[in-house]
C-alpha cells in the first residue's frame, strides 16, 4: 500500500464529503480497467441533483489531475478527463461557471505537460467543451493562453512524423474549437484582435504551407491517416478552419483578418514564387461574405503600394494575387473601389516604367548589359501582370461601369498638347512616354473586349474618341495598330472581325455569312456628327510613310467594319468619295510618298472597293469592280494585296497616271450607282480631310510647319524699319482711294461661299456654321458678363477682386427704387 498523506487521514478520522467519496470511486484500483460506469453514474446524479456542488466536484478533480500529471500516473489522467467530458455534457445550470474554470485549469494543465499524448488528450477535451452552447455569456473568461498553446502546438517540431502530425492536428482542433466558442460571443470580440489574429492565422497558414511544399517536392501528404486519436491531414484541417474563420468575419473585423495573411506571405517570401499566395486568397475570396470582398483589394492595393520599391518579382506576384481577387470580385460586389483600383494599379505602371528606365540609363553607362537585361525584362513582367489585371478586371465588369473604366483609362494617357496631371511625360521623355501609351492602350484593348453597347455615341463619346484619334496621328505604327483594334473591339458589335482578317481580294463576300443588322437612328445621328473625323483619320493613317502590311490590314478591317455596322445609303458614298480620293492622293503623289507605301495604298482601295461592291450588292458596280481587278492582276500586280505585302515583290519606277483602265474611275462607278437609293451626284465633289485642333495634339513633327513658325515670330517680333517710316507719294494716295480691286476681292469672295454651299456635304457646310454659331454665343456671353449685373440688396453685394470674394452691405434708405415701387 502506498504511504497515505496527513490530509488524506485526517479526512478520514473526521468523515470525507460525500462528493470527494464519489469523485475517489471513479478511479479503479488499476487504471487500466478504465472508469467505473457505476460509480460516474452515481457521481453524475449527485451533481445534477446537486448543483451548487459542481464547482467543488470540478476543484477537486483538479487538484486529483495535477497530483496524477505530476506523478505521470497518466492512466488515472485519461479517467479524470473523461470524467469530466461526461459532466459537462450532464450537467447544464448557471453553477457551471465555476466548474468550467476548473476544467479549463485542467486542460490547461495537459498542455502545458509536453507530453504528446496529454496535449492530445486536452485537446480533445477542449473541443468537446468548445461545440457546448452556454445558455448566459461569461463576463470574465479569457482564452488568451489556449490561443498560444494551441498555435506552438501547430508549430511542433516533434522527431517523429506521426508524433508530430498528431501534435499540430491536435493544435489545429484546438484553435477550431477556440474560434467556434468565441466567434459568436459579442462578450468575445478580443479575439479579433490583432495579437490573437497574428498567433491564429499564421498557424494555419503553415500547416497549408507545408502540405504545398510537399506537393512540390513530389511527396505528396495522404488525405487521412487513420489513428488512435483519428489523426487527418494538417493542412486540409488547417484550410478548414481557416474557411471556418474568413466565413465568421464581420465588417469591422475584415482588415485584421487579412492582414496576417500578408504579413506570413512576406515573411516567408511566398511572393515569387506565388502559387501559394494565390490559393490563399481564393480561399478568403470565396469564405468571406460578398459585401466584405473590396476590404480584402483595399488591402491588397495598399500592400502593393507598400511593396513599391520591392523587386520585380514580388510586386508581380503581388499583382497577380490582385488579379485573383478582383477576378472573383468583378462577379460580386466590388464597392466603391472599381476606379481606385485602375488608379493604383495605373500608378504602378508608371512607376514600373520608371525603374525600367532608370535601369536603361544606368545600364548604358556601365558594361554589365546582361544584368540591365534580366532586369529590364522583370519589369516586362510586372507591366504585363499589370495590363493583364486591367484588362481582365474591366472585362469583367457589367457595360455602364465598364465604360466609366474605359474614360478613366483614357485620361490617363498622355497626350502631346494635353493636361496630364497624373503622368508627366517631361521626366520620362519621348521613349518612357511612348511605352506607357504603348501599355495603356494594350489595356484598353483588353477592357474594351466584348464590349457591347447598343449606341456608338455612347460607346464612343468626344471625351474618349477624341483623344483615341489624335494618338492615330502620331508618328509611331504600333500606337496607331492599337487604336484601330480598339476602335474594332468597339464598333465590331456582332464579331465579324475573324471573318475579315487579312487584306485580300474576297472573291465570294457571301460565303463569309456576315452578320449585321439594320442600322439605327442613333447610329445614323452619330455618323453624320462624327463621321467625317473617322474618314480623316483613315485618310491620314494611310498617308504614314512607316506604314507596315499590319496597318493596311487593320486599315481595311476598319472600313469594312464601318460598311457592316454604320453604313447606310449616304455613308457609302461617303466612303466611295473616301476611297476615290486615297486612290487620287496616291496618283497626284504630291508628299513624296515610298512606292510601297502608295501601292499599298491602291491595294486597300481595291480590297475594300472588292468588299463594298459585294456589301451593298449592286451587280455592275461589282462587275466595274472586278474588272479593274483582274486587269490589274494581268498588267499591274503590285496594286493588289496578295502580291505587294509577299516578301520581295517587285514594285515600279513609277505609276502611269494615263492608264486609266487600271484605276477605278469616279464617272463609272457614279454611273453603276446612278439608280434610286444613292446619291451618286456627290461622288463629283472630291473628298478633302477636314483640319481640326486635334493635329496640335497629335505632335506630328512637320519640318514646313517649324520653319513657318519660326519665320512668323521673326516677322512679328522684329519690326521692319520700312515700315515704320514709310514714304508716302501720288501711288500710295491712289492706291488708297482706288476701290475697284477691293470690290474684285468682294465678289471672288461671294463667288467662292456659293460654291461652297452649292457643292460642299452637308456636313462640313454644317461644321463651319456649328464653329460659327458657338463663337457667336461666346461673344454675347461675355457681353451679358460685362454689362448684366445683380440688382442691390439689402444682404449685401457681391464683389470679386483679386480672386476673393467679398460681401458690402448696401442700406435701404440708399438703394434706388423705381417710381412705382415707393410709396
Amino acid at each position: 500500500t502506498s504511504r497515505a498523506s496527513p490530509v488524506f487521514l485526517s479526512e478520514v478520522l473526521l468523515g470525507r464529503p460525500r462528493y470527494k467519496r464519489l469523485v475517489d470511486n471513479i478511479f479503479p484500483e488499476d487504471p487500466k480497467d478504465g472508469l467505473s460506469k457505476s460509480d460516474m453514474e452515481k457521481l453524475t446524479f449527485y451533481a445534477v441533483s446537486a448543483p451548487e456542488k459542481l464547482d467543488r466536484i470540478g476543484a477537486y478533480l483538479a487538484e486529483r489531475l495535477s497530483r496524477d500529471v505530476l506523478r505521470h500516473r497518466y492512466g488515472n489522467v485519461v479517467i479524470a478527463m473523461e470524467a469530466l467530458d461526461q459532466l459537462l455534457m450532464a450537467c447544464h445550470s448557471q453553477s457551471i461557471k465555476p466548474f468550467v474554470e476548473s476544467f479549463l485549469h485542467m486542460v490547461a494543465k495537459l498542455l502545458e505537460s509536453g507530453e504528446p499524448d496529454l496535449q492530445v488528450l486536452g485537446t480533445n477535451s477542449f473541443v468537446k467543451f468548445a461545440n457546448i452552447e452556454e445558455a448566459t455569456p461569461s463576463y470574465h473568461r479569457r482564452y488568451d493562453f489556449f490561443v498560444s498553446q494551441f498555435s506552438a502546438m501547430c508549430h511542433s517540431t516533434h522527431q517523429d512524423p506521426e508524433t508530430r502530425t498528431r501534435i499540430r492536428v491536435a493544435g489545429i482542433k484546438g484553435l477550431q474549437g477556440v474560434v467556434r466558442k468565441t466567434v459568436n460571443d459579442e462578450l468575445q470580440a478580443i479575439i479579433w484582435e490583432p495579437q490573437h489574429m497574428d498567433k491564429l492565422i499564421p498557424s494555419m497558414l503553415f500547416n497549408m504551407q507545408e502540405s504545398e511544399d510537399l506537393d512540390r517536392a513530389g511527396h505528396p501528404s495522404t488525405p487521412s491517416v487513420a489513428g488512435q486519436d483519428g489523426e487527418e491531414n494538417p493542412a486540409a484541417l488547417a484550410e478548414s478552419c481557416f474557411r471556418e474563420l474568413l466565413g465568421r468575419a464581420a465588417y469591422g473585423n475584415m482588415n485584421n483578418a487579412v492582414r496576417p495573411v500578408l504579413v506570413h506571405l512576406d515573411n516567408h517570401q511566398l511572393w515569387d514564387p506565388n502559387e501559394f499566395a494565390v490559393s490563399c486568397f481564393r480561399i478568403i475570396m470565396y469564405s468571406i461574405q460578398a459585401q466584405h470582398s473590396h476590404h480584402v483589394i483595399q488591402q491588397v492595393l495598399n500592400h502593393l503600394d507598400t511593396n513599391n520599391k520591392n523587386t520585380p518579382r514580388v510586386r508581380a506576384g503581388i499583382v497577380q494575387v490582385l488579379l485573383e481577387t478582383v477576378a472573383i470580385a468583378a462577379k460580386g460586389s466590388v464597392g466603391p473601389t472599381v476606379l481606385e483600383v485602375f488608379n493604383t494599379l495605373l500608378k504602378h505602371l508608371r512607376m514600373s516604367v520608371d525603374f525600367e528606365l532608370g535601369e536603361d540609363s544606368r545600364r548604358n553607362s556601365s558594361t554589365s548589359a546582361s544584368s540591365g537585361r534580366g532586369k529590364e525584362s522583370e519589369e516586362r513582367i510586372v507591366q504585363n501582370a499589370i495590363i493583364q489585371t486591367i484588362g481582365f478586371f474591366g472585362g469583367n465588369l457589367p457595360d455602364y461601369q465598364r465604360a466609366e473604366v474605359m474614360m478613366f483609362v483614357m485620361g490617363k494617357v498622355p497626350v502631346y498638347g494635353t493636361p496630364c496631371h497624373t503622368l508627366d511625360t517631361v521626366k520620362i521623355g519621348h521613349h518612357g512616354t511612348k511605352r506607357i501609351q504603348t501599355m495603356l492602350l494594350s489595356s484598353l484593348i483588353m477592357v474594351t473586349s466584348g464590349f457591347k453597347s447598343k449606341s456608338m455615341a455612347a460607346a464612343l463619346p468626344p471625351p474618349f474618341l477624341d483623344p483615341l484619334f489624335s494618338i492615330s496621328l502620331m508618328e509611331d505604327s504600333e500606337l496607331r495598330q492599337l487604336v484601330f483594334e480598339i476602335l474594332h473591339n468597339i464598333i465590331d458589335r456582332h464579331d465579324n472581325r475573324a471573318k475579315l482578317r487579312g487584306i485580300r481580294i474576297i472573291p465570294n463576300v457571301a460565303a463569309l455569312k456576315i452578320k449585321r443588322e439594320k442600322i439605327s437612328k442613333q447610329d445614323v445621328a452619330f455618323m453624320k456628327k462624327h463621321g467625317q473625323q473617322l474618314y480623316r483619320h483613315i485618310y491620314l493613317g494611310c498617308k504614314e510613310e512607316d506604314n507596315v502590311h499590319k496597318n493596311f490590314e487593320l486599315l481595311f478591317t476598319t472600313l469594312a467594319i464601318l460598311t457592316i455596322e454604320l453604313a447606310n445609303e449616304e455613308v457609302v458614298i461617303d466612303l466611295i468619295r473616301l476611297s476615290i480620293a486615297l486612290q487620287d492622293m496616291v496618283l497626284a503623289n504630291e508628299e513624296n510618298m515610298p512606292m510601297l507605301i502608295r501601292c499599298g495604298i491602291m491595294a486597300l482601295v481595291a480590297a475594300y472597293l472588292n468588299f463594298l461592291s459585294q456589301m451593298i450588292a449592286n451587280p455592275p458596280f461589282c462587275q466595274l469592280v472586278s474588272k479593274v481587278i483582274e486587269l490589274r492582276s494581268m498588267e499591274a500586280a503590285f496594286l493588289l494585296p496578295e502580291h505587294i505585302f509577299r516578301d520581295k515583290c517587285p514594285l515600279p519606277e513609277s505609276l502611269d497616271q494615263e492608264d486609266r483602265l487600271l484605276y477605278f474611275q469616279t464617272a463609272d462607278m457614279a454611273e453603276c450607282l446612278a439608280g434610286p437609293g444613292y446619291n451618286a451626284e456627290r461622288l463629283s465633289i472630291p473628298y478633302v480631310p477636314q483640319v481640326t485642333d486635334l493635329d496640335r495634339l497629335s505632335r506630328r513633327k512637320s519640318f514646313v510647319d517649324t520653319i513657318s513658325l519660326q519665320v512668323d515670330i521673326v516677322s512679328n517680333s522684329l519690326p521692319d524699319k520700312s515700315q515704320l517710316a514709310e514714304e508716302i507719294t501720288f501711288e500710295t494716295l491712289k492706291k488708297a482711294i482706288d476701290t475697284t480691286g477691293l470690290e474684285e476681292q468682294e465678289r471672288e469672295k461671294r463667288r467662292q461661299v456659293m460654291e461652297k454651299f452649292q457643292k460642299a456635304p452637308f456636313e462640313e457646310i454644317a461644321a463651319h456654321c456649328e464653329s460659327k454659331a458657338n463663337m457667336l454665343h461666346d461673344r454675347l456671353a461675355q457681353i451679358f458678363e460685362l454689362t448684366i449685373r445683380p440688382p442691390p440688396s439689402p444682404s449685401g453685394v457681391v464683389s470679386i477682386s483679386s480672386g476673393h470674394t467679398q460681401h458690402q452691405s448696401v442700406p435701404v434708405y440708399e438703394m434706388k427704387f423705381p417710381d412705382l415701387c415707393v410709396y
